[in-house]
């Protein structure tokens, strides 16, 4: 018989569905079981493309031994945390509290007042391997619950101190801290000293991306003297590039690299990671002018539009590690599978450049990846390199067929509003910078999605979408990941609807995240239930926090509408994390990139032109084809520069006013909204843009 998770939505809560674990869903009513019994209530955290929560559930849950211990002593909550993130960030720091990791799944014991005094994360179902067996742990917890209740109960009020604690004071529990460039140097330094200079990234296995740590270097990178950060980026992303950490079939990126050469990965592909990496490869294209990077980016993006997009609109979550029961089995090769596809000629030349061999690179089978570049390939073999990249497009492609005939691992199509900002971000930015029309118009499409289905009838946001209903009130990094996609919108298309509801967007950041006491944002919305207290986000974890998000968003529409509510609370959030900045860098590199963008020089770009002429389109393209990430652009035809009133006004009035044009195209380039002379005619702006490029 299915439990009470057969009525909900999200994928991960349904593949638990058929559990004999008397599985319920957050919410009123399993709390109130919970109460009214004075049962503690086990808590189990994870989401659907976690491989080992797939494992203890087969380990675990359906095991009808423990699950007749689970359903007699506890009532048991199943929790998706993509889903539920303020539950999870709220149990996570317990469990790290309590025994010095997190990781899913997560697994958290509460008293019936929802107060947590034990938990972990996956145990086997028996001790082994020095790891104490489930049933051994829910056994204490049991006898603990009998007989030293009070004992559990003061554990646990002791852990909610201290989250509350944690909950109250700055970044890094100290005050406000002074902001300079001191930060970034510090950040710099740090990061020079986890490089790892064989294989790129920052340090050893297991080995995450980082793409946000790689976007600051190419930024310290053209500061004097920046010339080795620049380099770790490009080593980086040519190793990762060229690993198995990248789809070289079907592009995109998996999570992380179990090894520390991206040789073999945990497969799961996670939609923010692929926005955030695109974004990454997309700057270290337009800073170095590599094909390849470029390469990287399209292919990303295409995965996503090929097999993470909803018809709606919208973007998935995440693609599962497992097929077939197995991990890693939809990518893998075998040379005779390969052999029979290209025939033994270009399967030679295949498996000599993608590591192909008989003893296999992973369990006996490959893992495809180049060890070489097509270069150095292409020299050893005699060949010219346009030729063998030719063949080798043609062998891709026949291997990419085939393998879409393979059971494709599961998909969570969960559409969740921080992460579609994410990759709405990456696409708009992409499709100026690569001319690609198509990502463009699937960014809009995903804007549209949101803001006409995931929004409640009040018009505030909804955080999730999945089987056709919304639901959930949305937080404060949907909030925040929005608005800034929306402002990168606006700069693609000039439409000014995107800047009217960015501007939405962030009042009501203001008016129920904000923190005016003590900086920065609340994760919840202050009339959103939060068990615990509501909790501020500072550190970056695999995505930016909500915090730095926000402080990137406000300081982007403050400088394009002139509000200065919106900068100065940027700004009393980047304080609030100054302490994180200088002693955790890495933590906190979205709030650094945010620092780097109110440090300056950050140009704002206003430009009156007629969208349609082509001396326009020729000015916005060169300018978009420039490394140039610290601005902000803003264009209208003349006739609309001029400040309207009543309903006809816009947030972008205010960068538009005094400014006219006898000349079109006309641009202004200013900082803190002091203006220099004016740039009129094309040739005149298209000089005006490589000043920018320098201007560090």
């Amino acid at each position: 018989m299915p439990n009470h998770l057969a009525g909900e939505t999200s994928p991960y809560l349904l593949q638990h569905r058929e559990n004999p674990v008397d599985w319920w869903p957050w919410g009123d009513e399993a709390l109130a079981l919970a109460a009214r019994d004075q049962k503690p209530i086990f808590l189990s955290v994870g989401y659907s493309a976690c491989h080992w929560c797939h494992v203890m559930a087969h380990e675990s849950f359906e095991d009808e031994r423990i699950a007749r211990l689970l359903n007699e002593h506890f009532v048991c909550i199943k929790v998706d945390r993509e889903e539920r993130p303020d539950l999870d960030q709220i149990y996570m720091n317990a469990v790290q509290l309590l025994s010095g990791r997190g990781g899913w799944p997560m697994s958290v014991f509460l008293t019936p007042d929802l107060e947590p005094f034990f938990g972990g994360t996956y145990w086997p179902p028996t001790s082994r391997m020095g790891m104490p067996g489930f049933d051994a742990v829910l056994g204490a917890v049991v006898e603990a619950w009998r007989d030293r209740r009070e004992q559990a109960i003061a554990q646990g009020a002791e852990l909610t101190a201290h989250i509350e604690q944690a909950r109250i004071v700055g970044a890094d529990g100290t005050a406000s801290g002074e902001i300079s460039a001191a930060l970034l140097r510090q950040a710099g330094t740090s990061l020079e000293r986890q490089f790892d200079p064989r294989h790129g990234g920052f340090g050893g296995a297991p080995k995450f991306p980082h793409p946000l740590d790689l976007q600051l270097l190419l930024r310290l990178g053209r500061q004097p003297h920046g010339k080795a950060m620049h380099e770790m980026v490009v080593k980086s992303l040519d190793m990762m590039a060229a690993g198995g950490i990248y789809d070289q079939l079907g592009g995109g990126f998996h999570r992380y690299s179990v090894d520390d050469r991206w040789l073999v990965p945990h497969f799961e592909k996670m939609l923010y990671d692929n926005a955030l990496l695109a974004n990454c490869y997309l700057e270290g294209f337009l800073a170095t002018g590599r094909s390849d990077y470029a390469r990287a980016v399209g292919e990303t993006l295409d995965y996503v539009l090929r097999d993470m997009t909803d018809p709606a609109g919208g973007f998935y979550s995440a693609e599962d590690a497992d097929s077939e029961g197995e991990e890693g089995k939809f990518y893998v090769w075998t040379p005779g599978e390969i052999e029979a596809l290209l025939g033994p000629e270009a399967a030679a030349s295949f498996g000599y450049v993608y590591d192909v061999s008989e003893t296999g690179n992973f369990e006996g089978a490959n893992i495809l990846n180049r060890p070489k570049t097509i270069q150095q390939c292409a020299a050893l073999h005699g060949q010219d390199p346009a030729q063998l990249e030719a063949e080798l497009a043609a062998s891709r492609q026949k291997l990419f067929a085939a393998r879409e005939k393979r059971v494709r691992p599961g998909r969570d199509d969960k559409v969740l509003v921080a992460w579609n900002g994410l990759m709405i971000d990456a696409l708009a930015r992409a499709a100026g910078a690569l001319d690609q029309p198509r990502w463009l118009a699937a960014a809009t499409a995903a804007a549209d999605f949101i803001l006409d289905r995931m929004r409640g009838d009040d018009g505030r946001l909804l955080h999730s979408w999945c089987a056709g209903q919304a639901k959930i009130p949305a937080f404060l990094d949907d909030y925040a990941a929005l608005a800034d996609a929306l402002i990168t919108l606006y700069e693609a298309t000039f439409d000014q609807r995107w800047i009217t509801e960015a501007v939405r967007l962030a009042d009501v950041l203001l008016s129920r995240f904000a923190d005016p006491a003590g900086g920065g944002f609340f994760f919840t919305s202050v009339d959103q239930p939060t068990p615990l207290g509501r909790q501020k986000e500072w550190q970056d974890s695999a995505t930016p926090s909500g915090n730095s998000l926000a402080a990137t968003a406000l300081l982007r529409l403050g400088k394009l509408t002139a509000r200065t509510d919106y900068l100065e609370s940027a700004v009393g959030t980047l304080r609030a994390a100054a302490g994180l900045m200088e002693r955790f860098p890495t933590a906190a590199s979205q709030m650094l990139l945010a620092l780097d963008f109110f440090l300056g020089p950050t140009p704002e770009i206003v430009i009156l032109a007629d969208p349609a002429d082509a001396d326009t389109q020729a000015i916005i393209a060169d300018l978009r084809h420039r490394f140039v990430p610290n601005k902000v652009v803003a264009m209208r035809r003349p006739a609309a520069a001029e400040p309207a009133s009543g309903e006809n006004s816009s947030p972008l009035d205010p960068i538009f006013a005094g400014k006219t044009a006898s000349v079109l195209p006309t641009a202004f380039i200013c900082e803190n909204f002091t203006c220099g002379a004016p740039a009129a005619g094309m040739q005149a702006v298209l000089e005006a843009w490589p000043r920018l490029s320098s201007a560090k």
